[in-house]
C-alpha cells in the first residue's frame, strides 16, 4: 500500500510539471505570435567569437 501511495504522489508531481511546461510553451508561442503580428523583427544574434574566423573543428584530411 505504501508503494502505491508513493506512485500516486509521483504521478501527480509529473502531471503538474507537464502542465507547467505546457503553460510556459503556450506563453512563449503567444509572445512570438504577438511579435509577428506587430511586425517586429527578432533581434539579431551577436556572435561570441569577437570577429574570429577560426572554425570550431579541424578539417578532415
Amino acid at each position: 500500500m505504501f508503494a502505491y501511495e508513493i506512485h500516486r504522489m509521483r504521478s501527480a508531481e509529473l502531471r503538474a510539471q507537464a502542465d507547467r511546461e505546457r503553460l510556459a510553451l503556450a506563453a512563449l508561442r503567444g509572445r512570438r505570435a504577438g511579435r509577428r503580428s506587430t511586425g517586429q523583427e527578432a533581434p539579431v544574434a551577436e556572435s561570441h567569437s569577437k570577429g574570429s574566423r577560426r572554425h570550431r573543428f579541424t578539417r578532415a584530411a
